[in-house]
């Protein structure tokens, strides 16, 4: 490693030297002019513009095409066709803006191409295209911003209206805790000053408050399908971030506060499963999977489709590994699944 670093130092000092003996010759009177664009250098700089033209148009499209398959399937919350729509009109203006206007650069700088004799016109100053430039973006960016507070409305509408299933996400270095509300789907009052490893009150629930009691603590996100949640969240050390990338939504997790949001699933795990894109995804992921498996190589078992809650921060070297599984399923199933679970009084019980 010293070695690498030394061998880069003695590089970018002879870099610098040959760089300041270029300087002090230009800085002389009787320099040379080789350096000075002619009219040769200008057309083949106005031949590179266009050839650099061609090459953006041609990655962009390459991109589309090869890597398309990539994309999250449609949206499994009630707000996230809304969410995809603002999206897609979002990039197909700033597609259309992008084509026209790195067309026009590209092709004014071949069109007018220095050339010996030859003086630019140019207008000082025009009251009509600056009135065009400004007005145009700002009526776009006015109606993409008051459509986007809309929907961002529908994602932060966290009234108690429609009997939301309240849940609190808690989040650490390096993972997730869910806490549901219990039969009387409400939290007990928490603090990270009462949290106590050795008794297993890993959230810092208030042992005294009778909400608590009934709280549900897993580390497994069930959901039932077509209800809708109202999701809190806490950190316990850094900022962290909750992104439910399937469903559109997301919100940062701040140490000292709560926040929250609210969303409405609306497709089961094992109705996304059988969508054509997951299907085609997950064949071609088991594909490369069944490779690695044939060298011998880890992690390498079959996978099948999830969705997930991942952390959007960058909060530490494990950061990458800070994912919670997700199941969405019926009522029914959800009901029979929160039987099954321990409550918090319970498992305070078992402890003394």
């Amino acid at each position: 490693m010293t070695t690498l670093l030394t061998l880069t130092v003695l590089i970018l000092v002879a870099v610098a030297i040959w760089q300041m003996t270029k300087i002090f010759e230009l800085s002389q009177l009787r320099t040379e002019t080789a350096q000075i664009a002619n009219d040769k250098d200008n057309k083949n700089n106005g031949y590179l513009m266009l050839v650099f033209l061609v090459f953006i148009y041609g990655i962009t499209i390459f991109s589309f095409w090869k890597y398309g398959k990539f994309l999250l399937p449609e949206s499994s919350s009630a707000h996230g066709a809304e969410y995809d729509s603002l999206m897609l009109w979002s990039f197909v203006i700033i597609f259309i803006v992008q084509t026209i206007t790195q067309f026009l650069l590209h092709y004014y700088a071949y069109k007018y191409k220095g050339k010996k004799g030859k003086k630019a016109l140019f207008f000082a100053d025009n009251n009509m295209l600056e009135a065009i430039w400004t007005i145009i973006p700002v009526i776009v960016l006015a109606g993409l911003i008051l459509w986007g507070l809309y929907t961002w409305t529908d994602i932060m509408d966290i009234n108690d209206d429609d009997d939301p299933l309240v849940v609190e996400l808690y989040a650490q270095q390096f993972n997730w805790t869910a806490r549901y509300g219990g039969a009387d789907n409400v939290l007990g009052g928490a603090n990270v000053r009462m949290i106590d490893i050795d008794k297993a009150n890993v959230l810092g629930l208030d042992e005294g408050d009778s909400y608590a009691s009934d709280d549900v603590i897993v580390k497994e996100l069930h959901l039932p399908v077509g209800r809708k949640v109202n999701f809190k969240f806490r950190s316990q050390d850094v900022l962290h971030s909750a992104y439910f990338p399937h469903f559109r939504a997301q919100m940062n997790c701040v140490p000292g506060m709560t926040t929250e949001f609210s969303f409405t699933p609306i497709t089961t795990t094992a109705e996304i499963r059988q969508n054509p894109d997951v299907i085609d995804k997950v064949e071609r992921t088991n594909k490369i999977r069944a490779e690695r498996a044939a060298n011998g190589e880890p992690n390498s078992d079959p996978w099948e489709y999830d969705y997930i809650l991942l952390c959007n921060k960058i909060c530490g070297k494990s950061h990458y590994n800070m994912q919670m599984k997700i199941i969405v399923e019926t009522e029914e199933e959800y009901n029979e699944w929160m039987k099954t679970q321990r409550t918090f009084g319970q498992t305070m019980a078992s402890m003394q």
